[in-house]
């Protein structure tokens, strides 16, 4: 490497960190109501997480902001996002609605309810509109944010919602960028690669779902984030 290729890597752009959004849709099996979650395969070509296993959910598109929702953002999750850094209302809800959207597209399922006004849906979202339906967030509740850790391909700032699998409606279906969807329990997840996040993610989930935490606006979201090479984590 040359002396002006080395100032070149010093000098080169950080990667972008995109917003982003997740959903963690669960179920009950069995008597003793064991928590399942939907989980799919990254294809191994994927330039993010290959081969991983992770909840459907993706970067926040600039039509998220123009589609009318069905019924408002859970009022839970509302507040808070409210607390969220860099997060205002407006994003708040793109957010919500960029869980939903992407859910459908990697999987086949829907959160939907009649739209309240007809309305000209944004390209990203005319399948998901058809028959006079328009997302519904208000059973999403926020649980979780992360940032990607510097060094990888993309980079995202997450945010994680959970949603009762009853609240979707439709068929699995694999998609280009989700394979070998399916219902796992957290003993199931034990020898499947998972990034740690998701990790995380999965051995909280009961906890956040426990009705003294759900239903508490109040209730402080873990944050996990890298800073000077070392991992954080804060809560908001």
């Amino acid at each position: 490497m040359t002396p002006a290729d080395s100032q070149s890597e010093k000098t080169k752009a950080p990667q972008p960190i995109r917003d982003a959004a997740t959903l963690i849709l669960y179920r009950r099996r069995g008597r003793d109501g064991r928590l399942e979650v939907l989980m799919g395969e990254r294809h191994g070509a994927s330039a993010f997480m290959p081969n991983r296993y992770v909840f459907p959910g993706g970067r926040l598109d600039l039509a998220d902001y123009k589609i009318r929702p069905a019924a408002p953002l859970n009022p839970v999750s509302t507040a808070r996002l409210a607390r969220c850094k860099g997060t205002g209302p407006r994003k708040a809800l793109a957010l919500a609605l960029t869980a939903i959207r992407e859910t459908f597209e990697e999987s086949g399922l829907r959160l939907a309810a009649p739209a309240s006004k007809p309305a000209l849906a944004p390209a990203s979202w005319a399948a998901f509109c058809a028959d006079g339906l328009a997302p519904d967030p208000a059973r999403l509740l926020y649980v979780c944010r992360a940032i990607t850790p510097p060094g990888r391909p993309r980079r995202f700032d997450a945010r994680f919602f959970a949603a009762p699998a009853e609240a979707a409606t439709g068929a699995l279906c694999p998609s280009s960028e989700l394979d070998k969807l399916s219902w796992v329990t957290r003993e199931e997840t034990q020898n499947l690669p998972l990034p740690n996040i998701t990790q995380f993610v999965i051995a909280s989930l009961e906890d956040w779902l426990r009705p003294a935490s759900a239903d508490d606006p109040a209730c402080r979201v873990p944050f996990h984030y890298m800073r000077h090479g070392q991992r954080r984590l804060d809560w908001e």
